[in-house]
């Protein structure tokens, strides 16, 4: 089991999970989407592609870009296509 938490929210759990470069990418169906908010923050991997991200927003706190996902990975990511990794200050405990 993986949980995500920030600001005493579970913010993400799932008992499966993918593993890559040492981050925990939570499937989408394990999300507790009320608190992500999208945002405009791209970036670019070279051998996964392009990252969105989303703040993760608790009560009245934001984290601006917390959280990031590969919507379209390069083959190399595709396992991890749509989840969704944290960073940024958001526990994640396995």
């Amino acid at each position: 089991m993986a949980r995500a938490i920030w600001n005493g929210a579970i913010i993400a759990e799932a008992a499966t999970y993918e593993k890559l470069e040492g981050n925990v990418y939570f499937p989408p169906e394990s999300l507790h989407r009320e608190y992500l908010r999208p945002s405009q923050r791209t970036s670019v991997c070279p051998w996964k592609g392009v990252a969105r991200y989303y703040d993760v927003a608790v009560a009245d706190k934001v984290n601006a870009g917390a959280a990031w996902y590969y919507p379209d990975p390069k083959p190399a990511a595709a396992r991890i296509k749509d989840h969704v990794g944290f960073w940024q200050g958001v526990t994640v405990e396995e």
